[in-house]
């Protein structure tokens, strides 16, 4: 395991404390850009823009929010920010600028004003909310809001549009399902199935998941009117369309949270039917990589407390790295193959996430958010890595042909790793101690002149 380390970050005012799931990252006012909203216990909703340590927008909400998402919950081709309260109310706002409105220098829209803000949506769902996401969970090309409660429930709602046509969102979540869980909801997620299909997994504790079955009739929407009281009913029964799995035959502790993330990406491998790829990560510092045919790909365990568990591309080869952060700010970086590598924060975080945020030269890079107890949030941003695996030296120079070239011109033979090592090693530290019997066994035939003896090291 190494350590790495990043000092490109920015520092935002932040004033407030939050709940773990009440900071996300999205593209908030659809311009290509992502931004970073946060929701505190007060209601108030921040949106945070480019390297600005102000907030970018500000909205009210009513009630503690302690679930923030971007995406496009009404199906209208342009996200939204979802807040989500405490006390069961849901918010829609739209920050997309209006047409006339102009992009400052940098690219970035300039603060909307009164006049500019469009009115938001607020309707009142059940209470005790914790974690939500925005995805598609059934396959039929439109997204739907799951929403995860502290008493065990899960129930999944979609939008339906007002028939009165306005500018301003309009219309209403309608309950799809509910679902009723064994153990705590701490992380909502997508996984391909068997067939491809998306499938909606929850995990449990004890490093467990369960699969929600999306039983829904093909239009539970548009019930007769004889039947809408019961099929309204019904689906606020608490069906269990539930299928629990354990991912290994050893005990674990059954009340350590657990917290998972799905369909991360493979990069340039081709996925077959039930490959896709989920991880999972537990309190007591167990990390875990499957594929959804409940293969295990690799296990760590650390000893630090994990509460957060992202996926992120980091080497920009398309196979997305699982990221963990414990609370005392250490985080980790594994990809598919089990390399770890480890990034230390200063401070102890209460929140965190990672993803692209458009931070720095108006583009999209990937960053890591740390959202401190001191009233600051941190975003690492352009943390890149050029390659997940250790290396050294000579397998480095291997690709470089001037210094295959160097090696037959000393005669040594590329495949003598210990007389590559000499080399390599006096060259660097110890070129003023080289005899003439140290280069006639490296160099047989060649001059042994001060000056050959300098160009050689000097190249190499």
């Amino acid at each position: 395991m190494r350590s790495v380390s990043y000092v490109q970050r920015v520092a935002l005012d932040f004033s407030g404390s939050l709940f773990p799931r009440a900071v996300c990252l999205g593209d908030a006012d659809n311009d290509g850009r992502n931004e970073l909203a946060v929701g505190d216990t007060g209601g108030r909703l921040s949106v945070f823009k480019g390297p600005e340590s102000k907030p970018w927008a500000v909205r009210a909400c009513q009630g503690m929010l302690t679930a923030v998402g971007v995406g496009d919950v009404c199906n209208r081709g342009q996200n939204l920010i979802v807040a989500m309260s405490a006390e069961g109310w849901l918010h829609l706002f739209d920050l997309t600028p209006p047409p006339s409105k102009h992009l400052d220098a940098p690219g970035h829209h300039e603060l909307p004003t009164t006049e500019d803000q469009k009115l938001g949506f607020k309707q009142h769902i059940p209470a005790n909310t914790k974690v939500m996401l925005i995805s598609d969970i059934d396959g039929d090309g439109k997204n739907e809001l799951v929403v995860g409660y502290t008493d065990r429930v899960v129930r999944a709602f979609r939008w339906e549009d007002s028939s009165e046509s306005s500018e301003n969102i309009s219309g209403q979540l309608v309950l799809l399902k509910k679902w009723l869980l064994d153990g705590q909801v701490d992380s909502l997620s997508v996984n391909p199935g068997p067939d491809g299909a998306p499938e909606m997994i929850v995990s449990q504790p004890g490093c467990g998941y369960a699969i929600l079955l999306c039983t829904w009739k093909a239009d539970p929407l548009h019930p007769s009117d004889g039947e809408a009281g019961s099929a309204s009913a019904s689906r606020e029964a608490p069906i269990r369309d539930v299928i629990l799995h354990q991912t290994s035959g050893r005990i674990h502790n059954k009340n350590v949270s657990t917290h998972l993330v799905g369909n991360i990406g493979r990069g340039g491998i081709q996925q077959h039917n039930g490959s896709g790829l989920f991880a999972l990560c537990t309190l007591d510092g167990t990390l875990k990589l499957m594929e959804r045919t409940d293969k295990l790909l690799w296990s760590v365990q650390v000893d630090h407390q994990l509460f957060a568990l992202e996926k992120l591309d980091v080497t920009g080869n398309g196979q997305e790295e699982v990221i963990a952060c414990a609370w005392d700010g250490q985080t980790y970086i594994i990809d598919h193959s089990r390399t770890v590598a480890r990034f230390q924060v200063d401070e102890n975080v209460s929140a965190f996430c990672a993803g692209l945020y458009a931070c720095k030269g108006g583009c999209n890079s990937p960053c890591l958010v740390y959202v401190s107890f001191n009233q600051k949030i941190y975003i690492y941003w352009d943390v890149q890595l050029e390659r997940m695996e250790s290396t050294n030296l000579p397998k480095f120079l291997e690709g470089n042909s001037e210094y295959t070239e160097l090696l037959q011109q000393l005669g040594v033979a590329g495949d003598d790793v210990s007389a590559v090592k000499d080399l390599i090693h006096s060259t660097l530290y110890l070129p003023e101690h080289q005899s003439k019997t140290h280069l006639q066994l490296r160099c047989p035939g060649k001059t042994d002149s001060p000056k050959g003896h300098t160009n050689s090291q000097e190249a190499i």
